[in-house]
């Protein structure tokens, strides 16, 4: 019965991802003042929640192309479209680093976007605590950022992006620095959040086993300047929660297909 539902959901958001652009990417260039180009006629759409993995080297464009989308740099050229008009208010950004104010508390850290929004009092209260559980950090609101291991304070950053119920939610290698058990461990979970909040993600990654893990579609990104080189569609794998997955011929094959695709792309 679990493994019914578990594809029905597959199917359901699969078949969302097809019909429905959140946003779509014009021929969007960006060149620095160093004089480095970035990024150069890049276009594709972001399909209503779908999981979209950028995957590229290092240095090829892909953070800059996620700060263009999340509005916190402007391109030269081209555009980002939304269906809607605008970028969607509840949207959750995610940095390489967690970005916590070593000051505060993990509670008003992560009550910080809920301030920005104007909310406050018995709701922020709330959300603080829903936001903390969902990461498994409920126990750990009243600890300071140096009191966390690189693990939890990764944690405490996804959390904030989280409590503002996102539509949209933008990760920029959130977990490159971490070690492989606590990686695995946050990529199960990031996966079970994303089904539980039905949201759009766009997952900026070098690692083709992660890419090959989360996405349900993967942009392979060329060396600078970037461009995307090409698309790779997966379906989410039902069994992707089994411990036995990451070695399975299913997984193989996915992570080859976009190693392939990346070496082709250099």
């Amino acid at each position: 019965m679990k493994a019914r539902r578990a594809k029905a959901a597959a199917a359901k958001k699969a078949s969302t991802a097809q019909s429905a652009p959140l946003a779509e990417l014009r021929n969007i260039g960006k060149t620095f003042e160093s004089g480095v180009t970035a990024l150069r006629d890049v276009s594709f759409p972001i399909r209503r929640g779908e999981f979209l993995s950028l995957l590229g080297a290092s240095g090829c464009g892909k953070t800059s192309l996620l700060r263009i989308i999340a509005g916190l740099l402007e391109p030269d050229t081209g555009s980002v479209h939304w269906q809607s008009g605008r970028r969607p208010r509840e949207t959750g950004f995610v940095f390489q680093e967690p970005a916590l104010m070593p000051w505060a508390d993990i509670s008003t850290n992560v009550r910080l976007p809920l301030r920005l929004l104007g909310i406050d009092g018995q709701t922020a209260e709330l959300r603080v605590r829903e936001s903390l559980a969902s990461v498994g950090l409920e126990k750990f609101s009243s600890a300071y950022p140096h009191e966390l291991s690189g693990g939890m304070k990764m944690r405490a950053s996804l959390a904030r992006a989280l409590i503002v119920k996102p539509k949209l939610l933008l990760m920029d290698e959130p977990f490159a620095a971490l070690d492989e058990i606590s990686r695995f461990k946050l990529n199960d979970e990031l996966l079970a959040l994303w089904q539980q909040l039905d949201c759009t993600v766009v997952f900026v990654t070098h690692s083709v086993f992660e890419a090959a893990y989360l996405s349900t579609r993967t942009l392979v990104m060329s060396q600078r300047p970037g461009t995307i080189a090409e698309e790779i569609s997966f379906l989410p794998a039902t069994g992707r929660f089994d411990p036995q997955y990451r070695t399975s011929a299913s997984f193989a094959a996915r992570a080859r297909k976009l190693s392939e695709a990346l070496e082709r792309a250099q």
